[in-house]
């Protein structure tokens, strides 16, 4: 008895070397079961997110293409989160936060489970023909759609030591022909400029952030066919870019997809969730196309690596951005 158990135990101990083989070979086919904690493990090092805007047209030109791939993308990319650079609803915005406009353009579209992470959301132009609050009563039953104020700064970690702080603003109440639209007016002027600019400039200067990135609807500078440069923000939002060494804004309000390098801070503007336009060059350009699409972003202590994605899937531009203000510390 004692002769066949012992030979049982060698048998059994002898097949070990076979089992560990195989799994080796299962993990190294890419099995899902084993990918899912490398990748989380590997996550911790970066801080991946997807950014786009101007999007909200019941899933027409091209909207609901943009979605998909934008799913695939945040699920490749385990994105920790989605910005909104304004425009979420056209062409007037939404009265309620029941508006039927949440489920045609919003939740039947981005239905993507990747896409349930996090939304961190501000207003557009389009946003101020509606209610703007009605976006803020959403969020107070739905707490993935982040827009606490019209203006906020959150801190996002990466890795385990550095952090990120995000500046979202309110650009419509800047721009001065808003204030002659009947349909705009009062929401406009009911906003102090005067105010976001002081917590912009005190915000900036407080951060301890290694990264500090500013977020927008209007652009500063653009090359795009419908808007381009936005003069009021070049007087009172980029004179405080430069003097905090911000190394990057995005922003949307031209439908298309661009990236110009000015001065200390590169501006993408991702504003071709659905309907686009077509751009040109314009000082600084470093690339510009008319295609629906959106930008994926991938943050680590010393870059953020920007990559312009279409509503195909094709990746049609890639750029690495140094954090000059954490290098110069």
């Amino acid at each position: 008895m004692k002769q066949t158990r012992r030979n049982f135990l060698q048998w059994l101990f002898g097949l070990f070397p076979l089992f560990t083989g195989l799994f080796a070979q299962f993990r190294a086919r890419g099995a899902t079961t084993a990918a899912i904690p490398i990748a989380v493990e590997s996550s911790r090092a970066e801080l991946t997110f997807l950014i786009f805007g101007d999007w909200g047209r019941g899933g027409e030109f091209h909207q609901r293409d943009v979605a998909n791939q934008m799913g695939l993308a945040a699920e490749k990319r385990h994105c920790r989160f989605i910005v909104s650079v304004g425009d979420n609803f056209y062409e007037k915005g939404v009265e309620s936060a029941v508006d039927p406009q949440w489920k045609s353009s919003f939740e039947a579209v981005y239905t993507a489970p990747s896409l349930g992470a996090p939304w961190y959301v501000i207003l557009g132009n389009h946003d101020y023909k509606g209610r703007p609050q009605a976006q803020l009563d959403y969020a107070e039953a739905h707490p993935n759609w982040k827009m606490p104020a019209r203006y906020f700064s959150t801190v996002e970690p990466i890795g385990d030591k550095e952090k990120v702080e995000f500046f979202f603003i309110d650009t419509s109440p800047f721009v001065e022909e808003y204030r002659d639209k009947a349909d705009m007016r009062d929401e406009i002027v009911s906003q102090d400029t005067s105010a976001q600019v002081r917590w912009l400039d005190q915000a900036l200067s407080n951060s301890t952030a290694s990264w500090k990135i500013v977020i927008g609807h209007h652009p500063i500078f653009s090359g795009g066919s419908e808007h381009g440069d936005q003069p009021e923000l070049i007087r009172d939002i980029n004179p405080l870019l430069e003097k905090h060494r911000v190394p990057a804004y995005f922003n949307g309000h031209d439908h298309d997809l661009q990236h110009i390098v000015r001065g200390s801070v590169e501006y993408f503007n991702t504003g071709a969730g659905s309907k686009v336009r077509k751009p040109g060059p314009t000082e600084g350009s470093r690339f510009y196309r008319g295609t629906p699409g959106f930008m994926a972003v991938a943050l680590t202590a010393k870059e953020m690596h920007v990559e312009v994605i279409d509503y195909t899937g094709a990746s049609l531009y890639q750029t690495g951005v140094q954090n000059r203000a954490a290098a110069e510390a």
